[in-house]
């Protein structure tokens, strides 16, 4: 039977490609969905035939975008301090004007299924309101406080000593402390104003929802030892480049050298030194280097040797079956779809969630992470060993099973639908967050 979703999120770079992916999708099999968002979103929106309408009342946002970039996020060097601007100037400030533009939306679309970014608790809020059955996707890993594992936003592994497992406790009370500070205020006045309940925590607005989907690899995740709320699903990543990737026409020579596939992101996060110094690296190895620069900046701002390449974007899908070795910021995407074709990853994690993204890869064992400072010769080397020691190989070939089963059974669209068809049936249900040790 077919049905309506309406998707409620921002222009934030590497979330798009994954909830237009699960929109696109929607459509194809009958469904009716709209997308409402970011002006920037549109062109993209349209690419892949879905209806689009953008934001009236929220503030406008384009990462992909240098000049109308309004969080400038990479101008910020602590991770603390990276978080604290994404959270407050999108999650948290606007979350009342994120509520209003749903609210309308909801009136005029009335759709069955409210499927709304982590990042707009807004949304979620105008779902609420309404009674409409909400579901929030998580475009990585599961960022919220889970026993057993270090918080989200700081980059780190799971303590495995008494001592480190300590101080996983004491980041989880602080994680706890530091978001409630922020964004429980702002949080609590939106609810005010639209006549909800008063949240104790403010991880209680994105377990509330009917369902949280986390589209990544349960494997790859941190949280197998922690109790997650009853609505969170791991539904498994999408993979869908996005539609402005160009084609790329792959040299037919059997003798060609392995290729190293590069990737550092759809945004500007000042990686123009970084990129030239792993294109450095490259040109010393007996490899074959595409650099791919998300149409963030123009090939000839960069010098290369004949060994690599340089070009303004590419599908990665349709290179990554031929690539032994990728190299990424550690965006989620981009690191999901080297994983999911059994590809090690070599991270060089700029800011935002890609620290953590780069935790997890390094601790699967399927790549390695180094800084963004690190210097051509420790890339030279870490793309060494990855090319080199088969483990890397083998722990990302373990990945690729439990992703590509995941892809293969589409589990985010078959959990919309499941969502969709409760509709006549009880009122939503919300769930509240877990307490933590």
């Amino acid at each position: 039977m077919s049905r309506r979703f309406l998707f409620v999120l921002v222009e934030g770079g590497g979330n798009v490609p994954p909830v237009l992916g699960v929109a696109r999708r929607m459509a194809e099999l009958g469904h009716r969905v709209r997308v409402l968002g970011d002006p920037a979103l549109v062109p993209d929106a349209h690419a892949w035939g879905l209806e689009v309408c953008p934001f009236v009342h929220a503030p406008h946002q384009n990462v992909r975008s240098l000049e109308h970039d309004r969080l400038r996020d990479w101008t910020v060097r602590s991770s603390l301090g990276q978080l604290e601007r994404i959270t407050t100037e999108v999650m948290f400030a606007p979350a009342h004007k994120y509520a209003l533009d749903t609210l309308a939306e909801l009136a005029r679309f009335e759709p069955d299924v409210l499927v709304a970014d982590y990042l707009i608790p807004g949304a979620a809020m105008a779902a609420e309101k309404k009674g409409v059955r909400c579901a929030v996707l998580v475009h990585h890993p599961y960022p919220l406080p889970v026993p057993g594992a270090p918080p989200f936003g700081l980059g780190l592994r799971p303590g495995r000593t008494l001592l480190s497992r300590a101080r996983d406790r004491l980041l989880r009370a602080f994680a706890s402390f530091f978001f409630n500070r922020l964004g429980l205020a702002p949080i609590n006045a939106a609810r005010g104003a639209l006549g909800l309940p008063r949240l104790a925590t403010v991880f209680e607005q994105v377990t509330r929802a009917q369902r949280v989907l986390v589209m990544t690899s349960p494997r790859f995740d941190f949280t197998s030892k922690g109790v997650l709320p009853s609505s969170v699903r791991y539904v498994g990543p999408t993979l869908d480049d996005p539609p402005w990737a160009e084609s790329y026409a792959s040299p037919n020579v059997a003798a060609a050298p392995e290729l190293v596939l590069v990737g550092l992101g759809s945004t500007f996060q000042n990686q123009h030194a970084l990129t030239q110094r792993v294109i450095d690296a490259l040109g010393s190895l007996p490899v074959r280097g595409l650099v791919t620069l998300g149409n963030v900046f123009r090939p000839d701002a960069f010098q290369a040797a004949a060994n690599v390449q340089v070009v303004r974007s590419a599908p990665h899908n349709e290179l990554l079956p031929e690539a032994r070795v990728a190299v990424a910021h550690g965006g989620h995407g981009t690191v999901m779809k080297a994983l999911s074709q059994g590809v090690p990853v070599l991270c060089l994690p700029l800011g935002r969630d890609q620290h953590d993204v780069a935790a997890r890869v390094a601790h699967a064992g399927a790549g390695l992470q180094l800084k963004a400072t690190a210097s051509t010769a420790q890339i030279r080397a870490a793309l060494a060993r990855l090319l080199i020691e088969p483990s890397f190989r083998a722990a990302a070939a373990e990945l690729a099973a439990e992703i590509q089963g995941f892809v293969a059974d589409d589990r985010c669209v078959r959990e919309l639908e499941l969502l969709a068809e409760q509709r006549d049936g009880a009122a939503p249900q919300h769930h509240a967050a877990p307490t933590l040790p």
